[in-house]
């Protein structure tokens, strides 16, 4: 028995009416249906009499709804006080993060939202590569991270928070210069890469060894998150965001190689020996609520 179950089953009751409940809900109409289902299994009895067409509580559901109402109240009262704890804790927060652009990552809302729930709490970032992301959270030189990777990394307790996926971007003079129609002849054009470690570097390896090659690296470069913009300069080809990559090969800033991709995941890394303490798990409250994730510990590798 969940809470947003229980939530579902006193709103359609409120509202009498399932669609209306659904869109109240923020959630489609076979979702809160499949919730009330999963509710009533746990419970052993039937919330709604759904006989002729209609949907309207049953006898077990009239006498079950006041009680549910007071477990959604009682829940509300523990947020309400679980906020006033948080007002309370004080501390330093040092976040690792990747290369890539605020935006993408969200820092921005995390940290409106940091200083709001947690005013005490001092938040610092440290922008480093990926390798050396999880090296430190494991070993306690950071108290997280944010990482992007193609596997789950070991040693850290990881919550992805979405699917990535990078295109190969060629600057467009190169491009029809060289039309290269092979990997081989992709990897023997110009290639910027990120620096040892980074994520950037991790990808551009995976994806050629895959092939049993190695890209013709020419540029190094810490700030993975202008990497688009030395593209569009005729600098050389590299990995972008496949997001990225649409928006300027639609404007025609660079040409991208056909299909080719690689995919990865964004996802949080916490040390498993300190994720239950109190700041970490107030920190893993607000990303569940920024990224939209119903249930962390489902998404914890």
């Amino acid at each position: 028995m969940e809470i947003y179950q229980i939530r579902a089953f006193v709103t359609v009751a409120r509202i009498g009416h399932l669609t209306r409940a659904a869109e109240a809900l923020n959630v489609t109409q076979p979702a809160v249906t499949a919730q009330i289902k999963a509710l009533e299994q746990s419970l052993g009895v039937t919330l709604f009499d759904r006989s002729s067409g209609r949907f309207s509580l049953s006898r077990a559901g009239e006498a079950l709804l006041p009680t549910a109402e007071s477990l959604l109240a009682a829940g509300t009262q523990l947020k309400s006080q679980a906020r006033q704890m948080q007002g309370e804790l004080s501390g330093l927060v040092e976040l690792g993060i990747p290369s890539e652009q605020a935006d993408f990552l969200r820092l921005g809302e995390l940290a409106s939202r940091f200083t709001q729930s947690l005013p005490l709490v001092e938040l610092r970032t440290r922008v480093l590569p990926t390798l050396h992301l999880i090296e430190y959270v494991s070993g306690g030189g950071l108290t997280a991270a944010f990482s992007i990777s193609v596997h789950p990394p070991r040693d850290v307790q990881w919550m992805p928070l979405r699917r990535v996926r990078y295109r190969l971007a060629l600057p467009s003079s190169l491009a029809a210069q060289q039309r290269p129609a092979t990997w081989a002849e992709v990897a023997a054009m110009p290639w910027l890469d990120g620096t040892h470690g980074s994520h950037l570097h991790l990808l551009l390896r995976e994806l050629f060894e895959h092939h049993g090659l190695m890209p013709r690296v020419i540029m190094n470069s810490d700030d993975q998150a202008g990497m688009d913009a030395l593209v569009r300069a005729g600098a050389g080809c590299a990995l972008l965001r496949e997001e990225l990559a649409l928006q300027g090969a639609k404007r025609h800033d660079f040409t991208l190689w056909g299909q080719a991709k690689i995919d990865a995941t964004l996802g949080f890394a916490v040390s498993a020996e300190k994720a239950a303490e109190p700041i970490l798990v107030a920190l893993i409250s607000l990303l569940k609520t920024l990224w939209n994730i119903d249930n962390a510990l489902d998404n914890v590798i």
